[in-house]
């Protein structure tokens, strides 16, 4: 069982406020330690947890509001425009703008709605959102728990979200709303089983489901060892994110604003809070689990790469929102189960393979299975590529006609002559 000692932030505030004479806490706390009196170790205990917590949770929140900016800053200049700029100096202030905006907006509810129900549905999707970052490492000695199945706590937690959806479409009565959830929930399933398929390479790599002991066994980054795991992971959690080209739940000339129409008010602020908590959170797992965590160069904090690592993630996917347009329903569920499935089973057998070549990888073997990964990456995305770009061509298939050009002469006169 992992010490809590392990992690500084627990070691640093518990040893301020605990008077314990443990070797552990000696020189280790604010002020020299003691600011409770003896015998109170367990209010210490208890105090550290929710200074912690409290902590985490108002980081949270800043991050969020800091992703809404960034993400505008940069789609505004990939479409050649300026993105927010009026309030505060670079428009800064721009989200807390909005959000000061949502909260006196009116809290508006259908008459038809189940209150209970379209109430908790927000609720529901935020906090698998903020349990994520408790097992999030950091920076060295930088997490709040240590567990030795983490990455499995992540995929359970992370598929509560689907509750939350059918709750929202249930409790708001609204037919759009259900064929919302409904869609959702079909896309949801159908990209959590190749997204956890992926992980089982980066597993026989560590020998462990601790995001600490995946991020120490990285002496070369996950991502460079396992691309075809990398890349299906991260497709797949862009799906589980609702984020474009994927957001098919939100399909305005279809569905409106699909499970969140009726929401107004800051239960809409919910819906919007847990989308990019749970963006930062799945950005913060790629970066332990492929990126090396919190590995880099000194003279560097731990803390400063893991942040600059999930900034770069993030990056990547609002240029992918601003790249690709929304697909079809169809398009989704077909590249889940016809493309990335196989990936999946692929990135398998090759790992498998490889590690049963090489049980304990040195450095240098590890390039070496990096080497044949990425052949078979390459080889395998050409082939899926050319196998289902074909398929699925409305032309190739025979569906529709390819456009006729016209020469000079077939082409229609001009009217000629004056006219109102």
């Amino acid at each position: 069982m992992p010490d809590p000692f392990d992690s500084i932030l627990y070691k640093y505030v518990y040893c301020t406020l605990s008077s314990t004479d443990d070797v552990v806490c000696v020189g280790s706390g604010l002020f020299g330690g003691g600011l409770l009196p003896g015998g109170l170790e367990w209010l210490a205990y208890v105090l550290t947890a929710v200074t912690i917590v409290a902590v985490l949770i108002n980081a949270i929140l800043g991050g969020v509001l800091m992703m809404i900016w960034g993400e505008r800053r940069l789609l505004g200049r990939f479409q050649g425009r300026t993105g927010p700029n009026r309030w505060g100096p670079f428009g800064l202030l721009t989200p807390i703008a909005d959000a000061v905006k949502t909260m006196f907006k009116e809290d508006v509810m259908p008459t038809v709605s189940d209150r209970l129900v379209f109430t908790a549905a927000p609720i529901l999707m935020l906090f698998p959102a903020l349990l994520i970052y408790a097992v999030l490492p950091f920076g060295a000695g930088t997490w709040l728990a240590d567990i030795n199945v983490a990455l499995l706590f992540i995929i359970a937690i992370g598929g509560a979200n689907v509750l939350a959806i059918v709750a929202a479409a249930l409790g708001s009565g609204n037919r759009y709303a259900m064929f919302s959830a409904m869609r959702s929930v079909a896309m949801l399933i159908s990209y959590e089983i190749p997204l956890v398929i992926s992980l089982i390479g980066v597993l026989m790599l560590s020998g462990s489901l601790s995001l600490v002991a995946i991020v120490n066994a990285q002496t070369l980054p996950f991502f460079i060892v396992q691309p075809l795991g990398f890349f299906v992971f991260l497709v797949a959690s862009m799906a589980e994110l609702n984020r474009t080209p994927f957001d098919v739940a939100e399909a305005e000339s279809e569905i409106v604003a699909g499970y969140m129409t009726d929401y107004s008010s800051m239960k809409f602020g919910l819906f919007f809070l847990s989308e990019f908590a749970a963006t930062i959170a799945t950005s913060g797992v790629i970066t332990a689990v492929f990126l090396g965590g919190w590995h880099g160069f000194d003279p560097i904090p731990s803390q400063i790469w893991f942040i600059g690592k999930m900034v770069a993630v993030l990056a990547v996917i609002v240029w992918i929102r601003a790249s690709w347009p929304r697909l079809r329903i169809d398009q989704i569920m077909n590249f889940a189960w016809k493309a990335l499935f196989e990936l999946t089973l692929i990135n398998l057998v090759v790992s498998g393979i490889l590690v049963l070549i090489w049980p304990s990888p040195s450095t240098t073997e590890l390039w070496y299975m990096a080497g044949i990964n990425w052949v078979v990456f390459l080889a395998s995305i050409y082939i899926f590529g050319k196998v289902l770009g074909s398929k699925h061509d409305p032309v190739k298939a025979g569906n529709i006609q390819p456009d006729v050009t016209l020469s000079d002469s077939d082409a229609p006169a001009l009217p000629t002559g004056g006219g109102d």
